[in-house]
């Protein structure tokens, strides 16, 4: 309705109400979503959170946008507020230091990955070294799953509270006090303290896991997030590969207990520099989140956040989620299966192969640098074709037959077979890892992919424990045989019910319509006319 008063008093009413407007925006908190300028009208149908108090009669500025997302239903997601501004939501744009922040990233997971490894690859020294038991050695590397699975739900809460930056933080700072923490260890009767330090890498994991995903997101446009989360994922697994490559080549098997100290320091040392450098870096260079969207999903999914909704809630949603349940159990079939063949590895072969500790490691390098090119490839594929489902099905079928092969071919006794099989199997096997996490994403969007990809760890830690520990002992007590088939049962078990998860692709679903947004913009074309008419009319 326009006034009639005079100009000059409607002049001096409207800049008291504006300065009213300021107060009531600098003394409340609007949604993260929402933006309006101070100097300017809002139209009566655009809305506002109830905690910002705007007078009726003053009017938002043309330019503004509010995404209608902000009436949806609410994420647990919690988001900082540098995406808050309207002209930040409505731009995509992508950051060239996406590439750095996901490479520091890998490399620091690279390096915690190593250090769960380093003890199994040469499970018979430390455990000659030590004097303790093959299973005590084993429990170096299961305490990284034993650690996962309490700690997830409080760092993941971390993670929507403070971000990315600050578990990046942690993450990097608890890996290079482990690495260091285990250069005490140098005497035999010092296994506590290597126990010590291998417990603070564990805790360290679980600032690293369950990242991939959310990086990719975060930080990567539509067209490349899988081969993004690939990526992040690749650190991890070349972590484990030069677990198993350098340790064998750095510690022989020796008696003699002071060069044998000498040489397990070196490859200390070498481990503790590398985690101080990466963690240096990581302060200089990661960031939370670029200035703008990479993608129209990304920008959506900022718009839905609430800082009002239950953390409890979103986890009740999730296993509400019939088809991302499903993905949990065979994702820990699968991650869990790969986590004891990691583990057992060395015994194994040298259970058929006395002395051949350094192949022993090189397989596991070729199961690994194998499994590195699968994710590479999947991604790729994935960012092409969108076909999650059947992608994740084939890849989890080719797993199942590659352990089948190499469950055969281990006790042949030519050990070029055992690098072809063990090649096969872990192409596919540690191949699937990514495709986890971004089928996950897919199935759960827009909820934290911090959350979905941390629930599939659990699993994964929860299976590897058990099956590391039955594997473990079916070996003992029948041998390799019965103890990979173990295995092929339960992968079997996995492909089953991968067939029955339904493809709903939420995600790209978001990335490809956006109603809300395309109808957003055309009423704010129609809105940002009014103000303008009403002023002509006043004049």
């Amino acid at each position: 309705m326009v006034n009639e008063r005079p100009a000059e008093q409607e002049r001096d009413e409207n800049s008291a109400r504006l300065s009213s407007l300021q107060e009531n925006l600098s003394s409340s908190t609007p949604h993260p979503s929402v933006s309006a300028h101070p100097s300017v009208s809002i139209h009566p149908s655009v809305s506002i959170h109830p905690s910002v108090s705007i007078h009726p009669s003053v009017s938002v500025h043309p330019s503004s946008s509010v995404l209608p997302s902000t009436l949806a239903q609410p994420s647990a997601v919690t988001q900082p507020s540098c995406f808050s501004s309207p002209d930040n939501l409505s731009v995509i744009k992508l950051s060239a230091r996406r590439w750095a922040v996901v490479l520091l990233f890998s490399s620091y997971s690279m390096c915690n990955a190593f250090q769960w490894i380093e003890y199994s690859s040469i499970n018979n020294i430390f455990r000659n070294f030590y004097g303790v038991s093959a299973f005590a050695i084993d429990w170096l590397s299961m305490c990284y799953m034993l650690t996962y699975i309490p700690l997830l739900l409080p760092v993941t809460w971390m993670l929507e509270k403070f971000g990315l930056r600050t578990i990046a933080l942690l993450g990097s700072a608890l890996n290079c006090l482990g690495a260091w923490v285990k250069l005490g260890s140098l005497q035999p009767h010092l296994f506590p303290v290597t126990v010590l330090g291998q417990v603070i890498c564990s805790v360290a994991q679980v600032f690293i896991l369950g990242m991939p995903s959310r990086i990719a997101s975060v930080w990567f446009g539509a067209n490349e997030v899988s081969t993004a989360c690939s990526l992040a994922v690749f650190g991890n697994q070349l972590g484990i590969a030069i677990g198993f490559l350098v340790p064998p080549i750095l510690v022989p098997n020796i008696n003699d207990q002071e060069k044998l100290a000498y040489h397990i320091s070196i490859m200390f040392y070498i481990i503790g520099g590398v985690a101080t450098l990466l963690f240096i870096l990581v302060i200089i260079v990661f960031k939370e989140k670029p200035k703008h969207p990479p993608s129209r999903a990304q920008s959506l999914s900022y718009a839905l956040a609430s800082p009002d909704s239950s953390y409890l809630h979103a986890i009740i949603r999730l296993f509400k989620n019939l088809n991302f349940v499903l993905l949990i159990i065979t994702y820990g079939l699968n991650a869990g299966a790969f986590y004891a063949l990691s583990t057992l590895l060395n015994q194994m072969v040298i259970l058929h192969y006395p002395g051949q500790e350094v192949n022993a490691g090189r397989i596991g390098l070729t199961i690994i640098i194998a499994g590195m090119l699968g994710a590479m490839l999947s991604g790729l594929w994935l960012d092409k074709s969108k076909t999650y489902k059947e992608t994740t099905l084939v890849v989890y079928v080719m797993t199942l037959v590659g352990m089948v092969v190499y469950t055969f071919t281990l006790n042949l006794e030519h050990l070029w077979v055992v690098f072809i099989t063990a090649g096969t199997m872990g192409f596919f096997m540690t191949g699937y890892l990514p495709l986890g996490f971004e089928f996950a994403v897919e199935l759960t969007y827009p909820e934290s992919e911090g959350m979905s990809s941390g629930l599939l760890n659990v699993s994964a830690q929860v299976f590897g424990i058990i099956f590391t520990i039955a594997q473990g002992q079916i070996i003992e007590d029948y041998g390799t045989l019965p103890g990979n088939i173990f295995l092929c049962v339960f992968l079997a078990l996995g492909a089953a019910l991968t067939a029955f998860i339904r493809a709903d692709l939420r995600r790209q679903k978001a990335n490809k319509d956006v109603p809300e947004i395309k109808v957003q913009e055309e009423e704010e074309s129609n809105t940002s006319k009014v103000p303008t008419i009403v002023s002509e009319h006043r004049l």
